[in-house]
């Protein structure tokens, strides 16, 4: 069994989408999903220390026992945790991913977004400049 480790938001509205998506892309069996309310928010301005800790924890757990061959962290439409734009989401993506890629070195982080048509992109600087403010 492969397994690969997702940061997303406990909104269940990107729940399948984000699961189906992972499976696929880093051609695992199962995804460890570590939810909280605008996780990429929390990851990319790190105000939360002891939530920051939690996260980690758990993803430490999903990386040290099921051998996790990946990380991704998720941003999508309409988060209450993180009530921001889609511009600043993919901003708050992108650091919660270059944080992720300096805590976890040996595994390849990538960042996602969801639209409303439960729809995925991966985050790039690119992206972000395309994103409405």
């Amino acid at each position: 069994m492969r397994f690969c480790t997702s940061v997303h938001c406990m909104d269940g509205r990107v729940q399948l989408p984000l699961i189906g998506y992972l499976t696929a892309r880093f051609g695992v069996d199962y995804v460890d999903v570590v939810t909280e309310a605008g996780p990429n928010g929390i990851l990319g301005h790190r105000h939360d220390p002891a939530l920051i800790e939690s996260i980690l924890h758990r993803i430490r757990l999903s990386i040290e026992r099921h051998n996790s061959v990946g990380i991704a962290v998720a941003g999508h439409f309409d988060c209450l945790g993180n009530p921001v734009s889609p511009r600043e989401h993919a901003a708050d993506t992108l650091a919660a991913v270059k944080y992720l890629q300096q805590r976890f070195p040996q595994l390849p982080v990538i960042g996602l977004w969801v639209n409303q048509r439960g729809e995925l992109v991966e985050v790039s600087e690119q992206l972000i400049g395309m994103l409405p403010e």
